[in-house]
């Protein structure tokens, strides 16, 4: 699974307006929500893109991307946000059990 396509992608101009990323929006959107919770992993790895089991904030402000090559970057805003909304345990990155749960909640 190189790339998160069968996942669903946002249409090009869909939350592309800066600050208006809602995260719990995009992973219903995108059907992330009603994945299995091994393919939620999968998704996780992907977007882990230096694989240090962890996606930090750089990482972040990517994920758009990582549904869509042509979609925006993240305000630094919205990955804070995001990163605050997922980081459990406080330690400033989210890992595959914390992303898992951030879904969850979605």
């Amino acid at each position: 699974m190189a790339t998160l396509e069968d996942s669903g992608s946002p249409s090009k101009g869909e939350d592309q307006a800066a600050d208006s990323f809602d995260h719990k929006k995009f992973f219903q959107m995108v059907g992330l929500k009603k994945k299995s919770a091994d393919d939620v992993k999968k998704v996780f790895h992907i977007l882990d893109k230096d694989k240090s089991g962890f996606i930090e904030e750089d990482e972040l402000g990517s994920l758009l991307r990582g549904f869509s090559p042509d979609a925006r970057e993240l305000s630094a805003k919205e990955t804070k946000i995001l990163l605050a909304a997922g980081d459990k345990d406080g330690d400033g990155k989210i890992g595959v059990d914390e992303f898992s749960t951030l879904v969850a909640e979605s």
